[in-house]
């Protein structure tokens, strides 16, 4: 995908790298993805992304900022790969929230009688947690991290706050 900044083309986009952090009032082990992204009180709080392997930008949605229109538009766009550990969650959770905030930019890849339409087509999805699997490694990103020795590790901070801030608001 190539973005434009009014008449220039400004760079290439072949990868986009996403990482969220969501709040819902239905339980995410024991109903699963779907029943918890289409929640009425389901909702986007941090958007993290990054350009083909480049810095790291949060969206910290639930204050107010907006995701970038070229980030909403590689979100739907097939010549785009997203990566993303449990991939699953992110496109189901993403799919919901671009129908109900944004809905100009959704496009479902699914025909009207099919029973899981309304979603984002998960040809264009990586998942890492599969990856992760196949290789043999543990499935929770912390846990990859340290299996791999990596320097920047998965923090359980932001989970933290975020769950502090949902209660004492």
């Amino acid at each position: 995908m190539t973005v434009r900044v009014g008449s220039k083309d400004v760079m290439t986009m072949k990868t986009l790298e996403l990482d969220f952090e969501t709040f819902s009032d239905v339980d995410l082990l024991s109903a699963g993805v779907y029943p918890y992204a289409e929640s009425s009180q389901f909702d986007l709080l941090l958007f993290g992304y990054s350009i083909d392997g480049g810095e790291v930008q949060v969206v910290d949605v639930v204050n107010g900022e907006c995701i970038p229109d070229h980030i909403l538009k590689a979100l739907t766009d097939d010549s785009v790969l997203k990566y993303a550990h449990n991939a699953s969650f992110e496109r189901i959770c993403l799919s919901v929230y671009l129908r109900r905030h944004y809905p100009e930019y959704f496009r479902s890849y699914s025909i009207p009688e099919d029973f899981v339409g309304g979603y984002l087509d998960p040809a264009a999805w990586r998942c890492t947690m599969v990856w992760a699997a196949y290789d043999g490694l543990p499935l929770s990103l912390r846990n990859v991290g340290a299996a791999l020795h990596l320097d920047s590790q998965k923090m359980d901070e932001g989970k933290a706050l975020i769950r502090f801030f949902l209660r004492s608001g």
